[in-house]
């Protein structure tokens, strides 16, 4: 759920919130009681119910957090955060997880994890768009699988579940006129440049480019190691990479950095990336993970192989960059149909 600015009604202690999909959500917050969910909209007979019935509460008793009740949904996502499968999780995959478990925490924390049915699970999902859907989806299951584990219920109800997910390409990948048109705006020297060249030439994922330094470079091999993967690569650094490099100034180690001297985030990368595209007038589907798909798009059109591809890019499955090496075969294949055509032409005619 995306809180927006809490908003304090006439009656005293109701508070409220619209989430991401306009709807609106109602609830008694009051120091010491617990917090009620009030069905309904305000003042209708419905909600007066509720509210009437929250004002009636006994307060929690001190040292006593009801929202991590033992048996409890909350209890649960709060032994599953330090459970090996959970700590085992790499990149950003930990912190958009915990994300969407404290939101669900947030709304049915109270209940009891051992009485969730399935069709409550499949309710909830249906609320959502597809690939929000399967976000929460995978969320859920994981904790779930990992209370089985530990004896705290004694199946997953994600199990049957499946979301069907519209096919996509995922993030554009861009095109030639797009990348002259970054570098046309950005020239080199300048961080936005430096920073398009490590995406581009290296190929990788925005949270390893944000972490490469100049220690990593030796002898023309940029040597790293994919946290999301666990791959150690190494890379030759292309002359394009290079000369963006030599002619960027900076006496940090690492390449990119803040105004301040420090890292950049994955995600603060992200926005910093969206205001040098923007600059450059590209449009918003130019994203930072678009120049890792550009950057494997060339690869096959210069003739890698999926292998070969995956060698740089770290992949860890052939499946994501076999569909560029089959879109230029295909390229290659029709160029060579259409030659051979033209050349039968010239022959009849000769003929």
């Amino acid at each position: 759920m995306t809180k927006s600015r809490n908003s304090t009604f006439r009656l005293k202690f109701v508070q409220g919130w619209v989430d991401r999909d306009g709807r609106v959500h109602f609830y008694f917050r009051r120091a010491g009681y617990p917090r009620i969910r009030l069905p309904g909209l305000v003042g209708s007979a419905e909600f007066m119910a509720a509210y009437a019935a929250a004002l009636g509460t006994e307060a929690t008793p001190i040292g006593r957090d009801k929202r991590s009740k033992p048996g409890s949904v909350s209890a649960a996502i709060a032994a599953y955060y330090s459970s090996q499968s959970f700590r085992s999780l790499s990149g950003g995959t930990p912190a958009k997880r915990r994300a969407i478990l404290e939101r669900f925490r947030e709304d049915h924390g109270h209940l009891a994890l051992a009485g969730m049915p399935k069709r409550f699970i499949v309710a909830l999902l249906d609320t959502m768009e597809p690939h929000s859907a399967r976000n929460w989806l995978k969320a859920l299951r994981g904790l779930l699988r990992s209370c089985v584990e530990h004896e705290l219920c004694r199946e997953d109800p994600t199990l049957a579940i499946r979301i069907k997910v519209p096919k996509s390409d995922g993030h554009h990948t861009w095109t030639e006129p797009e990348i002259l048109q970054f570098e046309v705006t950005h020239p080199i020297g300048s961080k936005a440049r430096l920073a398009f060249a490590l995406l581009l030439y290296t190929a990788q994922r925005r949270g390893d480019v944000v972490r490469i330094g100049r220690q990593h470079i030796r002898d023309g091999i940029l040597t790293l190691r994919q946290p999301k993967t666990g791959a150690t690569l190494a890379i030759p650094v292309h002359n394009e990479l290079q000369t963006a490099i030599d002619a960027t100034a900076g006496v940090h180690l690492t390449l990119l950095v803040t105004k301040t001297g420090k890292s950049y985030g994955a995600n603060d990368f992200s926005e910093q990336f969206r205001k040098w595209y923007d600059d450059a007038v590209l449009p918003p589907h130019c994203t930072a993970h678009g120049l890792r798909k550009a950057a494997c798009r060339r690869l096959a059109e210069a003739g890698c192989s999926a292998n070969e591809i995956a060698a740089i890019s770290g992949h860890k499955t052939l499946r994501e960059v076999q569909r560029y090496t089959d879109a230029a075969d295909q390229a290659r294949l029709a160029r060579n149909a259409m030659a051979r055509t033209a050349t039968a032409a010239i022959g009849r005619k000769v003929g």
